[in-house]
């Protein structure tokens, strides 16, 4: 049986940032990743819209404000460093709403305490800058430091930096059980491994893990699948720049927005529609019946209790997963969008967003739990990939080292 003095569970952005920070902080030490696929960034880490979000979004107390500004950064520098797909493209950000328009106040304040430099547009400036957004003030705010990189490259460089390191992983790894007392793991395999420290980075399974290991049972995994559509590269709509709606600040959903990757192509989504397996991408794949039973409830729960504008939010996304709807959405900041100019395409994702049963609530902040040698990652929603190289620092300083 082997014994690593850290054992990380989850190979994903984070998992891989954590395993690298300790190696190079304790060179002599063991480090093994558990992965329970083939191979890493099949989920979260590889499926996400390689947005580098700029920190501007995020309440200044929070862990995301303390990390998203500089993850960006750093993500930009390792992706310009390896030369590896980088769109340094810039953001538009519009109110659609009426009820919005003070929100660019709130996001304009928050950028300033954050250190994320926007510039405030007229209407002049925005139609000069961006043609085709729509304002509902006639206001945006510009956020020239947002980019897009290409997260499977990302995952596939930083895969061979732990490997070249001396990093352990272990693909086709999936845990069954936990003896917390002897610190030791069990896998389907039949393997054991052994540890002494354990640390869980399992995104969408990060709630069932923990719970093996008899912590954070306050929360469980609340899944929304982010659905996108391509734009016809023949809809002679002029996009210049990522074009963001003013997102709804009481949930951790920023709209349908554009994306435009390195090579030019542009994406539309992501939706937030409910997913009914931890790794229910398409149609009913993936769904077992106590999962979606216990999915099912929650979502009926809050509905009807409609906390924080959930029940509004359950019939606006819900509806995007049919393409007419989505197209509203979409032209919410793209009036000449047409139907006709939405292409079906195979990109989706699904958030590993915690559910709060205490405070019946979507956690919103990144979350992090202790357990007994053990720590654990129980929210790495967007900005995660952001913010992967000094989150990792922030988790090694504040739950592992003290």
């Amino acid at each position: 049986m082997s014994r690593p003095d850290f054992l990380i569970i989850g190979g994903g952005i984070v998992g891989l940032a954590i395993a690298k920070e300790l190696k190079n902080r304790y060179p002599d030490n063991h480090v093994t990743i558990l992965e329970k696929e083939e191979q890493a960034g099949l989920h979260s880490s590889g499926r996400n819209s390689g947005v580098l979000h700029s920190g501007i979004y995020y309440p200044p107390s929070s862990v995301k404000a303390q990390v998203c500004v500089q993850g960006a950064r750093e993500m930009i520098g390792y992706c310009i460093d390896r030369k590896l797909p980088l769109n340094r493209i810039g953001k538009v950000l519009t109110p659609t709403r009426k009820q919005d328009a003070l929100q660019i106040d709130l996001l304009q304040q928050r950028a300033l305490e954050n250190g994320v430099f926007v510039e405030r547009l007229d209407e002049k400036s925005l139609k000069e800058l961006e043609p085709e957004a729509f304002s509902v003030t006639g206001e945006a705010l510009w956020v020239p430091s947002t980019a897009v990189g290409d997260s499977a490259a990302v995952m596939q460089s930083m895969v061979s930096e732990v490997l070249h390191m001396g990093i352990e992983l272990r693909f086709k790894s999936v845990i069954t059980s936990v003896d917390v007392g002897a610190r030791n793991v069990k896998m389907l395999s039949g393997d054991a491994v052994s540890y002494g420290h354990a640390i869980n980075c399992a995104g969408l399974h990060a709630d069932s893990v923990a719970h093996k290991f008899d912590v954070g049972h306050r929360y469980t995994l609340l899944p929304f699948k982010g659905i996108y559509w391509k734009l016809d590269p023949n809809s002679g709509l002029d996009i210049r720049h990522l074009i963001y709606p003013v997102p709804d600040l009481r949930v951790p959903f920023l709209g349908v927005h554009t994306t435009t990757m390195s090579d030019g192509s542009i994406y539309l989504g992501p939706t937030a529609v409910p997913a009914f397996g931890r790794e229910n991408y398409y149609g009913l794949k993936n769904v077992t019946a106590p999962e979606l039973f216990r999915i099912s409830r929650l979502l009926m729960q809050q509905t009807i209790a409609g906390r924080d504008g959930f029940r509004a939010l359950a019939w606006q996304e819900g509806r995007r997963y049919f393409k007419p709807w989505f197209a509203d959405a979409a032209r919410a900041i793209l009036p000449r969008l047409q139907d006709n100019h939405l292409l079906p395409c195979d990109k989706v994702g699904i958030r590993a967003q915690m559910f709060d049963r205490q405070d019946k609530k979507l956690v919103n902040d990144f979350l992090v739990e202790r357990g007994l040698s053990s720590t654990h990652i129980l929210n790495a929603i967007s900005p995660a990939w952001t913010s992967a190289f000094p989150f990792a620092r922030f988790v090694i300083d504040n739950y592992i080292e003290r």
